[in-house]
């Protein structure tokens, strides 16, 4: 079996670094691509090479690997010819952990050919079968979240959002193989997807609270393999309102009365999420009393019934009072005294 050097293939040096292997392989691979050169076989042969190549290189792992052993082969097979040192099987046998490398393939790649070397997949063949078994199997797509900010009315009402989000598509050139004839896809470098931007209009239901998961059903990812696109999960977080505060499916807020509303009874205006209401105030109400009103609170997320507003009397007293109003209210404190006293 042919030793492979890598390096003079694409034609740089040992130590060269990422940026060197990548700007060759590129040049080279342009220069010798089938598209180029139809009906070249050598120059097919050689493409194929040159990806071999890269494919090696340009993965840190693969060319530590290559760098150790890729150099000694025909030695380890020299020395399991001639019966002495450590054998080809021994390598093989400590390089994958027991599992022995394929060996020269003979079997026809007319179906499912591959595009690497003998040499390739005996050196890297284990590794490399267990990821085409991975990738030939369909995977669903990735899922992506995004924050959103909502007032307390729009989470109240629901509402519409249209905004951008950075999506990962299936490359159209290669149709998400990450391939493009004997190599890899120039549009997408060989990942099979491209990065895009994309605007979406979601609706957002009544009754989302701080921390609910709004769900995009496909908007996400796009599968592997024919599997399934992933989702977009929409992170809501809410703006704190002045006036109302969240307690489940209830609402709190607090509204001012007049002293002699409190006192003698009356009716006030009560804000809500919807049109404002009349709430009736008994006589003699206390600072502090909570009153509820039914159904004025916030929907719920499934069976759409509302909770309540609870709303607490906040009793406003009297400024800048005249000579006859501090009058009446020194009157008013002598009667309550003499009835304390009686």
């Amino acid at each position: 079996m042919e030793f492979k050097d890598y390096y003079k293939i694409l034609g740089v040096s040992r130590d060269a670094d990422e940026k060197t292997i990548k700007r060759a392989y590129r040049k080279l691979a342009r220069q010798y691509h089938p598209d180029v050169n139809k009906g070249d076989p050598r120059a097919e042969e050689r493409f194929k090479e040159i990806n071999e190549a890269y494919q090696v290189l340009s993965d840190p792992e693969k060319r530590a690997k290559y760098d150790r052993f890729g150099a000694d082969w025909e030695r380890y097979q020299q020395a399991e010819t001639a019966g002495a040192g450590p054998t080809w099987t021994d390598f093989a046998d400590w390089f994958t952990g027991g599992r022995r490398p394929s060996g020269a393939r003979t079997e026809s790649r007319e179906a499912g050919e591959s595009v690497f070397s003998d040499f390739f997949e005996t050196l890297f063949g284990d590794t490399l079968g267990r990821a085409r078994s991975r990738v030939r199997q369909p995977q669903r797509g990735q899922d992506y979240e995004y924050p959103i900010k909502l007032t307390l009315r729009e989470a109240y009402h629901g509402t519409t959002r249209r905004f951008d989000v950075q999506i990962q598509e299936r490359c159209q050139t290669c149709g998400g193989t990450g391939l493009n004839g004997h190599g890899l896809c120039p549009t997408c470098g060989g990942s099979g997807t491209v990065s895009r931007t994309k605007t979406l209009e979601v609706r957002i239901p009544p009754g989302v609270r701080e921390g609910s998961r709004v769900r995009v059903a496909g908007q996400g990812g796009p599968g592997v393999n024919g599997g399934p696109s992933g989702d977009i999960y929409l992170l809501v977080s809410l703006v704190p309102d002045p006036r109302f505060q969240i307690e489940g499916n209830n609402l709190r807020t607090e509204v001012e009365v007049p002293l002699y509303t409190a006192l003698l009874g009356g009716e006030v205006v009560v804000p809500t999420l919807d049109n404002p209401v009349v709430l009736t105030i008994p006589p003699e109400t206390q600072n502090g009393r909570v009153f509820r009103l039914r159904g004025k609170g916030m929907p719920a997320l499934k069976g759409g019934e509302r909770g309540d507003l609870l709303v607490r009397v906040k009793v406003v007293l009297p400024t800048r009072l005249t000579a006859e109003e501090r009058a009446l209210f020194e009157r008013l404190r002598e009667l309550q005294e003499s009835r304390v006293r009686a």
